[in-house]
């Protein structure tokens, strides 16, 4: 059957020609041919020039993902082994792969598929219909590469559980991807050794993306007390206290991450160092003003406070307490660390509001460091939503 092909409408599909790899519903002009949702599709511009293939889905906002540039390639075995093979020469270059994420959706130009290696099991999460269909081929391609160099991968668990699938019009799904295993993985990341629940932690089961931010919070924390807000399993407390911190106070909502972080603590031998309790932080930080209590470092590290423009104002609001009831709990010369994993709060918007949180806290900031995510999670200019970690640290100082 022939190939369907995508009309966009006069001027648009800029986002595309600027290097991007989505086409909006509203881009479109017309459809010529036949398709099911999933298929590969031509894409060319309203006067005929070619400018892809990628493939479609009638039932997303996002209505062709595109895979090439060349209108003439084929989407077959040997283009998706390269593009594996792409990925994970690139990660050899820039990160330590013992554990890491090899593919990274758009950014690896497999929209829509994101692969995390953890040791020596793969999580595999699938957030669009035609990269679906895909999956399987390309995780054979993935297990096959690697055990070429020698890594042989015992299991893979799918999580493709994000709400985010429903736009594309697909069901929400988790679990083994053939034979099962031990989805507690230990894994060991700038010295410091975890258990990874990739079945019920959050995401993929454990954030590779702060990777070296974690790293960077270490030459900080020797003698240092420190707290570390929105803790999860307890990643950066456990670098305070491999560190040599004086004393940590990891804190979280989540009763599960807590006991996981503890649990982490013991694996490393910071029991003694690193303490872990579960609560809001939001109702945690003033009480802890109130008793006057002060710390050498102060982490911040919250989860997405948006994950869309209509609630960025929220966002902002939620951001600046947080920063502001941080930097009130430093010491005079301590240390914040402070981050945004929203793609919409993007990285004007976030220094401005730790700027209106310092002014309202009568503190000075100095910055030390600014981040984003680690390079296995490569930023592709062009396509904005693969850009959306910010970590900044900053040297804390009270007004005079």
């Amino acid at each position: 059957m022939e190939m369907a092909t995508v009309i966009l409408k006069k001027g648009e599909g800029r986002s595309l020609k600027a290097g991007g790899l989505w086409i909006y519903d509203n881009e479109i002009d017309s459809v010529r041919g036949d398709f099911t949702d999933g298929d590969i599709v031509v894409v060319r511009d309203f006067d005929g020039y070619p400018l892809g293939r990628g493939f479609i889905n009638s039932r997303s906002k996002i209505r062709v993902r595109v895979m090439t540039r060349r209108v003439e390639q084929e989407i077959d075995e040997a283009f998706l082994r390269m593009r594996v093979r792409r990925a994970w020469e690139y990660r050899k270059r820039v990160v330590d792969t013992s554990s890491c994420r090899i593919i990274f959706g758009e950014a690896d130009f497999l929209p829509g598929l994101v692969v995390d290696k953890f040791a020596d099991v793969l999580v595999v999460q699938s957030l669009a219909l035609g990269m679906d269909r895909l999956k399987s081929r390309i995780l054979q391609y993935v297990k096959e590469l690697l055990a070429g160099e020698g890594i042989f991968i015992r299991g893979i668990y799918e999580r493709s559980d994000a709400k985010v699938r429903r736009q594309e019009g697909m069901e929400l799904y988790k679990g083994f991807i053939g034979d099962a295993f031990d989805t507690d993985v230990l894994i060991e990341e700038n010295g410091v050794r975890y258990y990874v629940d990739v079945q019920n932690g959050q995401k993929t089961g454990f954030f590779l993306d702060q990777k070296n931010n974690r790293r960077a919070i270490q030459k900080l924390c020797r003698d240092a007390r420190v707290l570390d807000c929105f803790t999860h399993t307890g990643s950066f407390a456990l670098n305070a206290g491999l560190a040599g911190a004086a004393h940590v106070l990891g804190v979280d909502a989540s009763e599960t991450g807590v006991e996981q972080a503890r649990k982490n603590a013991g694996l490393n031998g910071l029991s003694g160092t690193v303490e872990f309790v579960c609560a809001d932080v939001f109702e945690l930080l003033p009480e802890l003003e109130r008793q006057g209590e002060k710390y050498d470092v102060v982490i911040l590290d919250p989860p997405a406070f948006t994950k869309s423009r209509n609630s960025v104002k929220n966002a902002v609001r939620g951001y600046r307490e947080i920063n502001l009831r941080g930097m009130k709990l430093v010491r005079d010369g301590g240390y914040l660390a402070t981050c945004s994993c929203s793609h919409f709060m993007d990285q004007e918007l976030f220094a401005r509001t730790i700027r209106q949180a310092a002014d309202h806290a009568h503190r000075r900031l100095r910055q030390v460091e600014f981040h984003t995510q680690a390079p296995d999670h490569p930023i592709l200019w062009a396509a904005d939503e693969s850009y959306y970690l910010k970590f900044f640290v900053f040297q804390v100082c009270v007004e005079q």
